[in-house]
Order: C-alpha cells, then structure tokens, then sequence
C-alpha cells in the first residue's frame, strides 16, 4: 500500500478502537490511544520518553518557550521526561482527533544504538530533547502493523517487541536520530543531564540546589545551567517548580487532598507561593483548577 492508503488504514483502526471520545489503554502496556471531537483546554503534563503520533487532527505542546504543532502524520518525539503545557488545536465530530502515545525503552535504545554503532556520531554534543517527526512510509506501516497486531492478543508478546525494535532501529536511522543517540553517548552533556533529570524526579520533594544538581552532572553550575536548558527548554529550577505543581495537581486531583497539604507533600515551606505558582501555571488558584477538572472529567 502506498503512504496515503496505510494512513487510511491505520486512522480506520484506530477508530475501531477509539469509537468515542477518551482515553484507552490497550493490551500492550507501552501503547495508549486518544480520541477528541472538540478542540481542548491546555494540560500541564508530563512527556516520558517516548513518541506522540498525531493519526488524524492536530495537537500543539508548549516546552517553555517553544511550541510545537504537530499534524497529521507528525509525531513528537522526546527522549527524556519533560513538563509541557498540551492540547488539541483540530478536532470536529466529523473528523476527531486521533492520537497515539508509544513509550520507547530508553535500555532498548542504546543497545540498539550501541549495536549501531550509531553512538560514535553524537558523543559531547547537546540538542534539544523534543522534536517533530514526519512519519515516513516504513514508520507510519510500522505502527499500524502494531495496532492491528491488538487483534491477536496470543501474538503480542512475540511480534510486538519485535516491531518495537523495528520503530526504534528506524528512529535511529532518521534525521532525528542524533536526539535519542544521546542516550547512549556515554558522558555526553545530554546522558548526564538525563541522569540528574531521573534524580530529580526520586527527590524532588526535597530542598535541592543549582550547585548540587550540577555536581551530580559532574559540571560547574553555569555549564549546567546552560546544557540543562539547551536540552529542556526549562532552567533547572523551572523543571523543579513544575513538577511538584504537576504532582500536586494531582494529589489534589484523585487523592482529595488540600491545597496545604499537597504544598507540603511536595516540597513547598509556604503555601502563599504555592498558591501563588500554582495559578500562573494552571490559570487559576488550586481549589477553582481542581473543581474545574472534576468538572470536566464528569
């Protein structure tokens, strides 16, 4: 089949799986799909590694300062966790949005890359960890081999690693390779900055430093900081404030816990800034966001 022939295939599976708006998590625990009808509010959010295909409609995420719109057959692809702000800019009941989400193993990726010997082409560069992808014919058949493989749950644990590989060997192979090359670039400013990112995430509760987060990265604190942003798009701090307001978000979101406390759970010794933070990121003060979300979840 040709390009425009497998994307019609791929967006008819979908469909057949997403038949009404939500979110569905599917037999293979690395694959989720989305359905929307309407265009949506932006959602802060947290991006894993991984790669957002955009089957059918269109989707914007906002990385500090950067945004990124993404359409039909466009992915995103981000090879480390990254707060973003997300939303859908296309959708229609006629036409909804359809989207995938497909976590990549970041242990699968260097022993591919290593294997590759793709490594040796980026070690002590820095690029930025989130990009668009324009799915060519061999990824875009790739995928919808992997949705229709859903219809044969007894294979999927034998095909399905197999076309993991295959999408990553691709990803490698890609323009974009270089992003994700970084993961197996042993010293490398993006490896270190994606160790100190998966530190922070263990202890972000607690009072951390510039200074500490640069040590552990084995740089001084001005390199850090730049290499950290360069990668992120965010300063370190930036990166620290909206995580605990995102995990905060959601303590009070499905754990019905209040503001203060969820303040204090994450690592803030003042509510007042809190508060203050939370409703510059989410447009408004804890209790209206999160009775609003309920709102909207109902």
């Amino acid at each position: 089949m040709n390009k425009s022939s497998v994307h019609s295939y791929l967006i008819s599976l979908v469909k057949d799986i997403a038949q009404n708006d939500g979110d569905y998590n599917t037999e293979l625990p690395i694959l989720a799909i989305a359905r929307r009808s309407t265009v949506t509010d932006p959602m802060p959010c947290i991006f894993g590694l991984g790669l957002g295909v955009t089957v059918q409609g269109g989707k914007s995420v906002t990385l500090g300062e950067e945004v990124f719109e993404y359409g039909s057959g466009q992915a995103l692809i981000n090879s480390i966790d990254l707060p973003v702000v997300s939303y859908v800019t296309q959708a229609t009941i006629a036409e909804p949005y359809l989207g995938l989400r497909l976590d990549l193993d970041a242990n699968l990726i260097v022993q591919i890359a290593t294997e590759m010997d793709a490594s040796r082409v980026c070690k002590g560069g820095c690029s930025r960890a989130m990009s668009i992808v324009n799915l060519d014919d061999e990824l875009l058949d790739a995928l919808t081999r992997l949705i229709k493989l859903l219809n044969e749950p007894k294979k999927i644990p034998f095909i399905a690693p197999l076309i993991q590989r295959e999408i990553i060997i691709r990803l490698l192979d890609g323009e974009h390779g270089p992003m994700l090359q970084h993961l197996a670039a042993v010293g490398s400013p993006s490896q270190q900055i994606s160790k100190v990112i998966a530190w922070i995430k263990l202890n972000y509760t607690n009072n951390i430093s510039v200074d500490e987060l640069a040590a552990k990265a084995h740089m001084s604190s001005s390199t850090f900081r730049q290499h950290f942003r360069t990668i992120t798009g965010l300063s370190p701090l930036q990166y620290l404030k909206n995580l605990r307001l995102q995990d905060a978000r959601h303590w009070m979101l499905y754990e019905d816990m209040d503001a203060g406390n969820a303040a204090i759970r994450v690592g803030y010794e003042s509510v007042t800034q809190f508060n203050r933070e939370y409703a510059r990121m989410f447009g408004e003060p804890p209790l209206r966001d999160i009775k609003r979300m309920r709102n909207l979840n109902n």
